[in-house]
């Protein structure tokens, strides 16, 4: 069987860079308008409850989707990363963020909890490998610094504590840590799968909070409830597959630094559904936030096509007449301009 042509590979690496550029996008519009909707669920849910509620949501969408698409168990060598990124990421990011943000204002859990893509940048780069190229770096700079913008801005009305300070410090770092974990798992396992299971390990650690969730959802307004069952059907079932199918096609650092729109994306979500006009300071924070994420997701310019190497000269003939037709000369030497050697060939 022929090799593929690389124009045909060519093509085709192209094509799976920009399927991973859309599921990346639909990750993080998901995200940005689970923080919308937060807002509505988490004034009748405790965080824990709010969690679990979410969660069980989105493992019984997972779920459904896995028996539609015959999805088995992941393989043996998955399940550390797996059951990593259930108990951090899907459980206790998640119950940590939605008690950190009852204690601090929005702007200070925007400002700690956006250390998450720095933190996943260090650890993919010391426990996978991962490039650190300058323009990832000078993106994520970037970006960060229009976080603080947005964050600064947000936090007029507000006011902080220690305990919410920690509590979002240990939501990034547990956010970082379950995506260096999910990574590994991605290269055994679909995305599907790892999303499913993870959802599902993560409701499992969830479950202490089963009393207090039936306590709040009998006192909860349906719009309330109805919103806890977006954040599972969407932001987790739906976004957390697309980041995982990403995930797979790309590095950790990179998707960290992606999630760097979401402020900006929230910003705009609360204009619209809100009605929360921003102010200069939030537009321009916004700006750098995607800005940033442009700039760490753009690859240099390939160099131009090496210069051929120089061709050999006419052949001259020293000491006689020109030789003429095919006939090879005996008597004079024939000499030829000399050859640049292999070593000397410019790349």
């Amino acid at each position: 069987m022929s090799s593929p042509s690389p124009a045909s590979a060519s093509a085709s690496a192209r094509r799976t860079e920009l399927l991973a550029a859309a599921a990346a996008t639909v990750t993080v519009v998901l995200w940005a308008s689970a923080f919308v909707s937060i807002r509505s669920a988490g004034a009748a849910y405790a965080p824990g409850a709010l969690a679990l509620g979410r969660l069980l949501a989105g493992a019984l969408a997972l779920a459904v989707l896995c028996l539609v698409r015959r999805e088995g168990l992941p393989p043996r060598p998955a399940w550390r990363g797996i059951a990593i990124s259930g108990v951090l990421w899907f459980g206790f990011y998640m119950v940590a963020l939605n008690w950190g943000e009852q204690q601090v204002d929005a702007g200070t859990a925007a400002l700690v909890v956006n250390i998450g893509p720095i933190l996943i940048a260090l650890l993919g780069s010391r426990l996978l490998g991962d490039a650190m190229p300058p323009r990832l770096l000078a993106g994520m700079g970037v970006s960060f610094a229009g976080a603080v913008a947005v964050g600064l801005s947000m936090s007029g009305g507000g006011g902080s504590s220690v305990l919410g300070v920690v509590l979002c410090l240990l939501a990034a770092a547990a956010y970082a840590a379950g995506v260096v974990a999910q990574k590994p798992a991605l290269g055994r396992a679909t995305p599907l799968q790892v999303t499913t299971f993870g959802c599902l390990i993560g409701a499992l650690a969830c479950l202490p909070f089963a009393g207090q969730l039936v306590h709040d959802a009998a006192a909860a307004p349906v719009r309330a409830t109805l919103n806890m069952v977006y954040l599972g059907i969407f932001p987790t079932a739906l976004a957390f597959t697309t980041w995982a199918y990403a995930l797979a096609r790309t590095t950790a650092s990179r998707m960290g630094a992606t999630t760097y729109a979401v402020p900006a994306l929230v910003v705009l979500m609360s204009w619209l559904a809100l009605d929360e006009v921003p102010g200069p300071l939030t537009l321009a924070g916004g700006a750098l936030c995607l800005a940033g994420v442009a700039v760490s997701r753009s690859r240099p310019r390939a160099r131009s096509a090496a210069a051929p190497a120089p061709v050999a000269g006419p052949a001259r003939v020293t000491g006689s007449a020109p030789v003429t037709g095919p006939t090879v000369a005996t008597g004079p030497t024939v000499a030829t301009e000399p050859r640049p050697e292999a070593g000397h060939e410019r790349a």
